[in-house]
């Protein structure tokens, strides 16, 4: 059994990486309700949540029905991170974790996500800031180092540990290599295989068949996997892997029939998150990726980003059922 302090997450759990403008709480939804084990917020920007800047707020919603639930946090600053994770508790997650992973230019060239990989103690001083600032278990993100001169993850691994996270999870790149290239799960491995590391350690990178993940769970020993870009538009790929796990035979793609009625469902909570204007508009960005693969559905994809309610665009996914029920088959 795989535990965060005193959440226990099952023999192999799958977690759903935080993602940017993708891992809100109707994402989320969809995602536990296909098998998703530990699911985890859009990073919260510290200084947006001190500032009490409406979109960091936001991203701290949280719902019973996706529970266990962390709320990721990143900056640059020791003492507002810590400030942060106060705030932070006070709407009850599971967990908090901490994002040193973010390759992006806005983020790591102003100091906080994948750019602390450069300063191994300030990282350090920060984790240490918010462990003694919540309640609540930490655990981080983060990858293999800055560059392939650099990769400090063992280091970054013990040193963490020993100041309090529960749990840590590698994306098996570099900053610089961004999401470019294959992952190396060679060094996540090492961490794993270190006696002196005791927390679950979970990989990320590269994971979308359930092949795949059963291959990286024998080959490198980890204790669970994080997927993030390979859920998108495929929240299924949770219950596909647990299943090939479970029985080495894979499930049937999903229908025309259950793909619909699952965007459909996204749709509903979003309009209930949101409201029925953000809602819908938020959800334009996942039509493309539902429906990906599908020959002429560029008409289809035009009409239900410019459907402005939740009727209109039921009805047009009606259509899309009626047009490519046998499109999957």
């Amino acid at each position: 059994m795989v535990k965060i302090g005193n959440i226990a997450l099952g023999d192999f759990p799958l977690l759903l990486a935080p993602m940017e403008d993708v891992s809100d709480p109707p994402f989320r939804a969809v995602c536990k309700e296909n098998g998703a084990d530990l699911m985890y917020t859009e990073f919260v920007s510290s200084e947006g949540l001190i500032r009490d800047a409406a979109k960091s707020v936001q991203k701290l919603d949280i719902f019973e029905y996706e529970r266990p639930v962390g709320i990721q946090l990143f900056g640059s600053d020791i003492d507002t991170m810590g400030s942060c994770a106060e705030i932070a508790s006070r709407v009850n997650p599971d967990l908090i974790d901490i994002n040193y992973g973010c390759p992006v230019k806005n983020v790591a060239c102003r100091g906080a996500g994948a750019a602390l990989l450069q300063d191994v103690p300030k990282m350090v001083k920060m984790t240490d800031a918010v462990v003694r600032s919540t309640h609540l278990p930490v655990t981080v993100k983060t990858r293999l180092g800055w560059d392939e001169n650099t990769k400090n993850v063992q280091e970054v691994a013990e040193r963490l540990q020993d100041i309090g996270i529960q749990a840590l999870s590698v994306h098996g790149r570099t900053r610089v290599q961004m999401y470019k290239g294959s992952a190396d799960w060679t060094l996540i491995a090492m961490i794993k295989d270190n006696p002196r590391i005791t927390i679950p350690i979970f990989g990320n990178g590269d994971v979308d068949t359930p092949e795949k993940a059963l291959e990286y769970k024998n080959r490198f020993g980890v204790d669970g996997i994080m997927i993030g870009r390979a859920t998108i538009g495929n929240p299924w790929i949770f219950n596909e892997i647990k299943h090939y796990m479970k029985t080495g035979e894979k499930l049937a793609a999903p229908t025309m029939e259950q793909r619909v009625a699952v965007c459909r469902k996204h749709l509903e909570f979003s309009i209930r998150w949101k409201g029925p204007v953000a809602g819908v508009f938020e959800m334009r960005r996942h039509y493309t990726n539902y429906f990906k693969g599908l020959d002429h559905f560029k008409p289809f994809r035009m009409r239900l980003v410019e459907g402005m309610t939740y009727e209109e665009l039921d009805g047009i996914l009606q259509e899309v059922v009626h047009e490519y029920s046998e499109a999957l088959c």
